[in-house]
C-alpha cells in the first residue's frame, strides 16, 4: 500500500500546492487527489525504493547545474515504511530524482 502526501512549491514564496497519492493493490484508491496518479503510482513503484530508502555507498558526484528553485516534500507510507523525503532541482542529481518521481511530483517521468 501507498499512502503519501506531496508539498510542492514553485518559488520559496509561492503558494504551497498539496496533494495525496493512496494506492492500494497498484490501484489507485479513494482520497487520492493527484493528477495523474497511475503514472505516479508507476513511478513510485519503479524508483521509490531506491530514492525513498537510498543505501549507504560511496559518495556522488553531481554536475553542478541549476534546475529551478521548486522544492517537494513527500511525506507518508510506502509499503508500510515511512516516507520523509525532500526534492529539489539544485544540482545534476537531485535534478535526476525529480525527474524520475517527475509524475508524483506533478510533472512526467524521463
Amino acid at each position: 500500500m501507498i499512502d503519501l502526501t506531496i508539498s510542492i512549491r514553485d518559488h520559496p514564496d509561492a503558494p504551497e500546492h498539496v496533494f495525496r497519492l493512496v494506492s492500494k493493490d497498484g490501484h489507485p484508491a479513494a482520497g487520492t487527489t493527484l493528477p495523474e496518479p497511475v503514472a505516479a503510482i508507476a513511478a513510485v513503484e519503479r524508483f521509490g525504493e531506491d530514492i525513498f530508502f537510498p543505501k549507504p555507498g560511496p559518495p556522488k558526484l553531481c554536475t553542478q547545474q541549476y534546475g529551478g528553485p521548486q522544492v517537494a516534500v513527500v511525506t507518508g507510507t510506502y509499503r508500510g515504511r515511512a516516507v520523509q523525503s525532500t526534492f529539489s532541482r539544485t544540482d545534476g542529481c537531485e535534478i535526476a530524482r525529480w525527474k524520475a518521481m517527475g509524475p508524483l511530483l506533478g510533472g512526467t517521468a524521463t
